[in-house]
Protein backbone atom coordinates (compact mmCIF):
# COMPACT_ATOMS: atom_id res chain seq x y z
CA UNK A 1 0.00 0.00 0.00
CA UNK A 2 1.44 3.58 -0.56
CA UNK A 3 -0.78 6.13 1.13
CA UNK A 4 1.15 8.99 0.55
CA UNK A 5 -0.67 12.27 -0.69
CA UNK A 6 -0.66 16.17 -0.07
CA UNK A 7 -2.98 18.86 -1.72
CA UNK A 8 -3.52 21.24 0.91
CA UNK A 9 -6.74 23.19 -1.47
CA UNK A 10 -9.93 24.17 -0.30
CA UNK A 11 -12.48 23.67 -2.87
CA UNK A 12 -16.16 24.79 -2.99
CA UNK A 13 -18.03 23.52 -5.62
CA UNK A 14 -21.45 23.61 -7.36
CA UNK A 15 -23.80 26.24 -8.89
CA UNK A 16 -23.55 29.50 -7.37
CA UNK A 17 -20.33 28.77 -5.34
CA UNK A 18 -18.31 32.22 -6.03
CA UNK A 19 -21.60 34.04 -5.01
CA UNK A 20 -22.45 31.67 -1.34
CA UNK A 21 -19.09 31.76 0.08
CA UNK A 22 -17.98 35.89 -0.14
CA UNK A 23 -17.34 35.92 3.65
CA UNK A 24 -14.02 33.59 2.82
CA UNK A 25 -12.35 36.04 0.73
CA UNK A 26 -12.19 38.52 3.68
CA UNK A 27 -8.86 36.53 4.80
CA UNK A 28 -6.65 37.22 1.96
CA UNK A 29 -6.62 40.86 2.36
CA UNK A 30 -8.19 44.06 1.47
CA UNK A 31 -7.51 44.23 -2.19
CA UNK A 32 -6.37 42.09 -4.84
CA UNK A 33 -5.50 41.70 -9.28
CA UNK A 34 -7.57 39.86 -11.15
CA UNK A 35 -5.91 37.80 -13.76
CA UNK A 36 -7.89 36.61 -17.23
CA UNK A 37 -7.56 35.68 -20.50
CA UNK A 38 -9.61 38.28 -23.19
CA UNK A 39 -13.17 36.67 -23.31
CA UNK A 40 -13.32 33.79 -21.53
CA UNK A 41 -14.17 34.99 -17.71
CA UNK A 42 -16.64 37.48 -19.11
CA UNK A 43 -19.09 34.81 -21.52
CA UNK A 44 -18.51 32.72 -18.47
CA UNK A 45 -20.54 35.21 -15.95
CA UNK A 46 -17.41 34.18 -13.33
CA UNK A 47 -16.17 37.71 -13.61
CA UNK A 48 -19.09 39.00 -13.10
CA UNK A 49 -19.69 36.95 -9.96
CA UNK A 50 -16.27 37.42 -8.64
CA UNK A 51 -16.61 41.05 -9.00
CA UNK A 52 -19.99 41.27 -7.30
CA UNK A 53 -18.32 39.26 -4.35
CA UNK A 54 -15.48 41.20 -3.78
CA UNK A 55 -17.74 44.34 -3.69
CA UNK A 56 -19.92 42.82 -1.04
CA UNK A 57 -16.74 41.83 1.15
CA UNK A 58 -15.16 45.83 0.49
CA UNK A 59 -12.39 44.28 -1.36
CA UNK A 60 -10.66 46.46 -3.73
CA UNK A 61 -9.45 44.93 -7.05
CA UNK A 62 -7.93 45.43 -10.25
CA UNK A 63 -8.64 43.26 -13.53
CA UNK A 64 -5.47 42.17 -15.78
CA UNK A 65 -7.20 41.11 -18.55
CA UNK A 66 -4.07 39.95 -21.26
CA UNK A 67 -3.78 36.55 -20.95
CA UNK A 68 -3.41 34.86 -24.22
CA UNK A 69 -3.77 30.87 -24.94
CA UNK A 70 -0.14 29.37 -23.98
CA UNK A 71 0.42 32.49 -21.72
CA UNK A 72 3.97 34.39 -22.40
CA UNK A 73 6.55 35.24 -19.29
CA UNK A 74 6.07 38.96 -20.01
CA UNK A 75 2.04 39.35 -19.74
CA UNK A 76 2.77 37.40 -16.52
CA UNK A 77 6.07 39.23 -15.10
CA UNK A 78 3.58 42.50 -15.93
CA UNK A 79 0.67 41.43 -14.05
CA UNK A 80 3.07 41.02 -11.43
CA UNK A 81 4.24 44.44 -11.33
CA UNK A 82 0.55 45.56 -11.76
CA UNK A 83 -0.13 43.56 -8.74
CA UNK A 84 2.33 44.72 -6.64
CA UNK A 85 2.17 48.50 -7.70
CA UNK A 86 -1.27 48.11 -6.85
CA UNK A 87 -0.60 47.20 -3.03
CA UNK A 88 -2.67 43.49 -3.72
CA UNK A 89 -2.89 40.92 -1.20
CA UNK A 90 -3.50 38.42 -3.08
CA UNK A 91 -4.03 36.83 -6.93
CA UNK A 92 -7.39 35.99 -8.27
CA UNK A 93 -7.31 33.75 -11.15
CA UNK A 94 -10.28 33.26 -13.36
CA UNK A 95 -10.80 31.32 -16.67
CA UNK A 96 -8.95 28.60 -18.40
CA UNK A 97 -5.94 27.05 -17.93
CA UNK A 98 -3.87 29.85 -19.58
CA UNK A 99 -5.41 32.33 -17.28
CA UNK A 100 -4.74 30.45 -14.09
CA UNK A 101 -1.32 29.50 -15.01
CA UNK A 102 -0.47 32.83 -15.54
CA UNK A 103 -2.05 33.69 -12.13
CA UNK A 104 0.03 31.51 -10.33
CA UNK A 105 3.48 33.10 -12.08
CA UNK A 106 1.69 36.82 -11.52
CA UNK A 107 1.69 35.72 -7.66
CA UNK A 108 5.08 34.75 -7.91
CA UNK A 109 6.15 37.93 -9.73
CA UNK A 110 4.06 39.88 -7.52
CA UNK A 111 6.08 38.84 -4.67
CA UNK A 112 9.75 38.36 -5.84
CA UNK A 113 10.13 42.56 -7.62
CA UNK A 114 13.89 41.68 -8.34
CA UNK A 115 12.97 38.83 -10.47
CA UNK A 116 13.18 39.32 -14.54
CA UNK A 117 10.71 37.25 -16.44
CA UNK A 118 13.19 33.89 -16.73
CA UNK A 119 13.77 34.28 -12.93
CA UNK A 120 11.32 32.18 -12.28
CA UNK A 121 12.66 29.08 -13.43
CA UNK A 122 16.26 29.13 -11.62
CA UNK A 123 15.93 31.45 -8.99
CA UNK A 124 14.52 30.33 -5.34
CA UNK A 125 11.99 32.81 -4.76
CA UNK A 126 9.68 34.19 -1.73
CA UNK A 127 6.32 32.73 -1.12
CA UNK A 128 3.81 33.80 -3.99
CA UNK A 129 1.06 35.53 -3.12
CA UNK A 130 -2.12 34.17 -1.90
CA UNK A 131 -4.22 32.40 -5.25
CA UNK A 132 -8.06 32.35 -5.37
CA UNK A 133 -8.66 30.66 -8.10
CA UNK A 134 -12.27 30.06 -10.83
CA UNK A 135 -11.49 27.53 -13.74
CA UNK A 136 -14.21 28.36 -16.87
CA UNK A 137 -13.25 25.56 -19.16
CA UNK A 138 -13.30 21.60 -17.83
CA UNK A 139 -9.85 20.82 -18.66
CA UNK A 140 -6.48 21.50 -17.39
CA UNK A 141 -7.30 20.76 -13.39
CA UNK A 142 -5.05 24.08 -12.97
CA UNK A 143 -7.38 24.56 -9.86
CA UNK A 144 -6.24 22.33 -8.00
CA UNK A 145 -2.38 22.11 -9.19
CA UNK A 146 1.00 23.28 -8.16
CA UNK A 147 1.85 23.88 -11.45
CA UNK A 148 2.56 26.58 -13.91
CA UNK A 149 3.01 26.26 -17.78
CA UNK A 150 4.45 28.94 -19.62
CA UNK A 151 5.91 30.03 -22.80
CA UNK A 152 9.02 31.75 -23.37
CA UNK A 153 8.80 35.40 -25.24
CA UNK A 154 12.25 35.02 -27.38
CA UNK A 155 12.60 31.08 -27.78
CA UNK A 156 8.42 30.15 -27.96
CA UNK A 157 8.94 26.97 -26.16
CA UNK A 158 6.59 26.26 -22.92
CA UNK A 159 8.33 25.17 -19.85
CA UNK A 160 6.49 24.52 -16.58
CA UNK A 161 7.47 26.25 -13.28
CA UNK A 162 5.68 24.44 -9.62
CA UNK A 163 6.02 24.69 -5.88
CA UNK A 164 3.82 24.14 -3.01
CA UNK A 165 3.55 27.93 -3.00
CA UNK A 166 1.50 27.36 -6.41
CA UNK A 167 -1.40 25.31 -4.94
CA UNK A 168 -4.42 27.85 -4.74
CA UNK A 169 -5.45 28.34 -1.25
CA UNK A 170 -9.09 28.53 -2.19
CA UNK A 171 -10.79 27.10 -5.23
CA UNK A 172 -14.69 27.60 -6.72
CA UNK A 173 -15.38 25.03 -8.73
CA UNK A 174 -18.32 25.74 -10.44
CA UNK A 175 -19.30 23.92 -14.05
CA UNK A 176 -21.68 26.35 -15.27
CA UNK A 177 -19.09 28.65 -16.05
CA UNK A 178 -17.99 26.03 -18.58
CA UNK A 179 -21.01 26.60 -20.56
CA UNK A 180 -19.26 29.33 -22.88
CA UNK A 181 -17.26 27.15 -24.03
CA UNK A 182 -17.51 26.18 -28.07
CA UNK A 183 -17.55 22.43 -29.17
CA UNK A 184 -13.79 22.92 -30.23
CA UNK A 185 -12.24 23.74 -27.09
CA UNK A 186 -14.80 21.26 -25.05
CA UNK A 187 -12.87 18.85 -26.96
CA UNK A 188 -9.79 19.51 -26.59
CA UNK A 189 -9.70 20.48 -23.06
CA UNK A 190 -11.20 17.10 -21.86
CA UNK A 191 -8.90 15.38 -24.04
CA UNK A 192 -6.38 17.53 -22.05
CA UNK A 193 -7.58 16.19 -18.99
CA UNK A 194 -7.83 12.45 -20.21
CA UNK A 195 -3.77 12.91 -20.93
CA UNK A 196 -3.51 14.02 -17.27
CA UNK A 197 -5.26 11.34 -15.99
CA UNK A 198 -3.74 8.63 -17.65
CA UNK A 199 -0.32 10.29 -18.10
CA UNK A 200 -0.05 10.28 -14.25
CA UNK A 201 -1.98 7.19 -13.40
CA UNK A 202 1.34 5.61 -15.37
CA UNK A 203 4.30 7.05 -13.62
CA UNK A 204 6.33 5.43 -10.75
CA UNK A 205 4.85 8.34 -8.63
CA UNK A 206 1.16 6.66 -8.61
CA UNK A 207 0.36 5.52 -5.42
CA UNK A 208 -3.28 4.78 -3.90
CA UNK A 209 -4.81 7.83 -3.66
CA UNK A 210 -3.83 9.84 -6.82
CA UNK A 211 -4.79 6.37 -8.62
CA UNK A 212 -8.42 6.75 -7.42
CA UNK A 213 -8.48 10.23 -8.61
CA UNK A 214 -7.12 9.11 -11.77
CA UNK A 215 -9.58 6.26 -12.14
CA UNK A 216 -12.61 8.46 -11.63
CA UNK A 217 -11.39 11.12 -13.97
CA UNK A 218 -11.12 8.92 -16.93
CA UNK A 219 -14.63 6.76 -16.22
CA UNK A 220 -16.10 10.54 -16.23
CA UNK A 221 -14.00 12.02 -18.99
CA UNK A 222 -14.16 9.08 -21.12
CA UNK A 223 -18.47 9.11 -20.71
CA UNK A 224 -18.12 12.75 -22.03
CA UNK A 225 -15.67 12.09 -25.21
CA UNK A 226 -17.73 9.31 -26.37
CA UNK A 227 -21.24 12.18 -25.85
CA UNK A 228 -19.11 14.42 -27.74
CA UNK A 229 -18.35 12.16 -30.55
CA UNK A 230 -21.76 11.23 -31.19
CA UNK A 231 -23.56 14.09 -30.91
CA UNK A 232 -20.32 16.99 -32.58
CA UNK A 233 -22.66 19.13 -30.00
CA UNK A 234 -21.73 20.49 -27.14
CA UNK A 235 -23.33 18.38 -23.92
CA UNK A 236 -26.42 19.47 -21.91
CA UNK A 237 -25.77 20.55 -17.97
CA UNK A 238 -25.36 17.20 -16.44
CA UNK A 239 -22.38 16.72 -19.23
CA UNK A 240 -20.36 19.17 -18.43
CA UNK A 241 -20.31 19.10 -14.88
CA UNK A 242 -18.97 14.94 -15.83
CA UNK A 243 -16.36 16.79 -17.51
CA UNK A 244 -15.67 19.67 -15.76
CA UNK A 245 -15.19 17.13 -12.36
CA UNK A 246 -13.18 15.05 -13.94
CA UNK A 247 -10.63 17.28 -15.12
CA UNK A 248 -10.76 18.16 -11.46
CA UNK A 249 -10.16 14.21 -10.25
CA UNK A 250 -7.30 14.44 -13.26
CA UNK A 251 -5.70 17.13 -11.88
CA UNK A 252 -5.31 15.70 -8.52
CA UNK A 253 -3.33 13.32 -10.18
CA UNK A 254 -1.80 15.28 -12.22
CA UNK A 255 -0.15 17.07 -9.36
CA UNK A 256 0.77 14.13 -7.50
CA UNK A 257 2.38 12.31 -10.01
CA UNK A 258 3.49 14.48 -12.82
CA UNK A 259 2.67 13.94 -17.01
CA UNK A 260 4.39 11.43 -19.47
CA UNK A 261 6.03 11.57 -22.96
CA UNK A 262 2.59 12.62 -24.52
CA UNK A 263 2.77 16.42 -23.03
CA UNK A 264 6.57 17.55 -23.97
CA UNK A 265 5.74 15.93 -27.61
CA UNK A 266 2.23 17.78 -27.79
CA UNK A 267 4.25 21.37 -26.94
CA UNK A 268 5.79 20.55 -30.42
CA UNK A 269 2.67 20.73 -32.16
CA UNK A 270 1.06 23.85 -29.76
CA UNK A 271 4.36 25.54 -30.25
CA UNK A 272 4.90 25.36 -34.11
CA UNK A 273 1.65 25.16 -35.60
CA UNK A 274 -1.16 26.47 -33.03
CA UNK A 275 -3.01 23.28 -32.44
CA UNK A 276 -4.55 23.10 -28.99
CA UNK A 277 -2.91 22.02 -26.12
CA UNK A 278 -5.32 19.03 -25.49
CA UNK A 279 -5.66 17.88 -29.00
CA UNK A 280 -1.81 18.54 -29.05
CA UNK A 281 -1.11 15.77 -26.26
CA UNK A 282 -4.34 13.69 -27.50
CA UNK A 283 -2.22 13.02 -30.63
CA UNK A 284 0.17 10.72 -28.52
CA UNK A 285 -2.55 9.04 -26.43
CA UNK A 286 -2.92 5.92 -28.25
CA UNK A 287 1.04 5.08 -28.71
CA UNK A 288 1.18 5.83 -25.14
CA UNK A 289 -1.67 3.60 -24.62
CA UNK A 290 0.41 0.69 -26.42
CA UNK A 291 3.32 1.23 -24.69
CA UNK A 292 1.77 0.90 -20.96
CA UNK A 293 -0.04 -2.07 -22.10
CA UNK A 294 3.52 -3.45 -23.15
CA UNK A 295 5.56 -1.76 -19.76
CA UNK A 296 2.57 -1.48 -17.03
CA UNK A 297 0.03 -4.20 -18.12
CA UNK A 298 -1.83 -3.97 -14.96
CA UNK A 299 -2.29 -0.45 -14.92
CA UNK A 300 -3.03 -0.34 -18.49
CA UNK A 301 -5.97 -2.18 -18.33
CA UNK A 302 -7.33 -1.17 -15.29
CA UNK A 303 -7.72 2.14 -16.83
CA UNK A 304 -9.26 0.36 -19.83
CA UNK A 305 -11.76 -1.15 -17.17
CA UNK A 306 -12.45 2.24 -15.61
CA UNK A 307 -13.19 3.79 -18.39
CA UNK A 308 -15.79 0.75 -19.94
CA UNK A 309 -13.95 0.16 -23.36
CA UNK A 310 -11.09 -1.95 -24.97
CA UNK A 311 -7.82 -0.49 -26.77
CA UNK A 312 -8.55 -0.72 -30.18
CA UNK A 313 -11.80 1.05 -29.41
CA UNK A 314 -10.21 3.49 -27.73
CA UNK A 315 -7.78 4.20 -30.47
CA UNK A 316 -10.52 4.60 -32.65
CA UNK A 317 -12.27 6.88 -30.42
CA UNK A 318 -9.06 9.17 -29.82
CA UNK A 319 -7.92 9.79 -33.27
CA UNK A 320 -11.36 10.56 -34.62
CA UNK A 321 -11.19 13.46 -31.78
CA UNK A 322 -7.92 14.31 -32.82
CA UNK A 323 -8.22 14.95 -36.74
CA UNK A 324 -4.44 17.07 -36.00
CA UNK A 325 -3.61 17.82 -40.23
CA UNK A 326 -0.14 18.63 -38.73
CA UNK A 327 2.71 17.01 -41.55
CA UNK A 328 6.54 17.50 -40.68
CA UNK A 329 9.24 16.75 -42.46
CA UNK A 330 12.39 14.77 -41.57
CA UNK A 331 13.98 17.90 -41.15
CA UNK A 332 11.81 19.84 -39.14
CA UNK A 333 11.52 16.64 -36.75
CA UNK A 334 15.07 16.70 -36.18
CA UNK A 335 14.96 20.47 -35.29
CA UNK A 336 12.16 19.54 -32.90
CA UNK A 337 14.32 16.81 -31.14
CA UNK A 338 17.17 18.84 -30.73
CA UNK A 339 15.47 20.20 -27.54
CA UNK A 340 16.30 16.98 -25.99
CA UNK A 341 19.62 17.38 -27.01
CA UNK A 342 21.16 18.40 -23.55
CA UNK A 343 18.90 16.58 -21.13
CA UNK A 344 15.84 14.45 -21.35
CA UNK A 345 12.87 15.53 -19.51
CA UNK A 346 11.22 14.04 -16.82
CA UNK A 347 8.42 13.77 -18.68
CA UNK A 348 10.27 10.93 -20.64
CA UNK A 349 11.56 9.43 -17.64
CA UNK A 350 8.86 8.30 -15.95
CA UNK A 351 7.38 7.24 -18.74
CA UNK A 352 5.92 3.64 -18.80
CA UNK A 353 9.28 1.30 -19.91
CA UNK A 354 11.42 4.85 -20.33
CA UNK A 355 11.37 7.19 -23.04
CA UNK A 356 14.27 8.40 -25.05
CA UNK A 357 15.03 11.39 -27.31
CA UNK A 358 15.38 8.19 -30.08
CA UNK A 359 12.06 7.38 -29.07
CA UNK A 360 10.78 10.51 -29.45
CA UNK A 361 11.69 10.86 -33.01
CA UNK A 362 10.86 7.45 -34.09
CA UNK A 363 7.27 8.39 -33.05
CA UNK A 364 6.80 11.71 -34.36
CA UNK A 365 8.66 10.35 -38.04
CA UNK A 366 5.26 7.44 -37.78
CA UNK A 367 2.74 9.29 -37.01
CA UNK A 368 3.69 12.88 -38.52
CA UNK A 369 6.08 12.78 -40.94
CA UNK A 370 5.09 13.93 -44.11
Amino acid sequence: MDFDFYSPIRVLSGKGAVLRHTPLLRAFGGRCLIVTGGSGAVKSGALKDMKAALVSEDIAFDVFSEIGPNPLLSACHKAGALAREAGAQFIVGIGGGSALDAAKAAAVFAANPDFAPTDIYTKERRPALPLVLVGTTAGTGSEVGKVSVLTNDETGRKKSVSGADLYPALTFADPTYTGSMPYAVTVSTALDALSHAMEGYCTPKCGDIPALFGEKAVSLIWQGLLQLLETKENPDDAGRERLYYGSLYAGITLAACGTAFPHPLGYVLTEGFGTAHGTACAVFLPAFLRRALQYTPEKAQRLLAAMGTDADTFCRVVKALTDCPVKLTAQEIDTACRRWDEAVPNNFKQSPGGFTKEDAKALLTELLCS
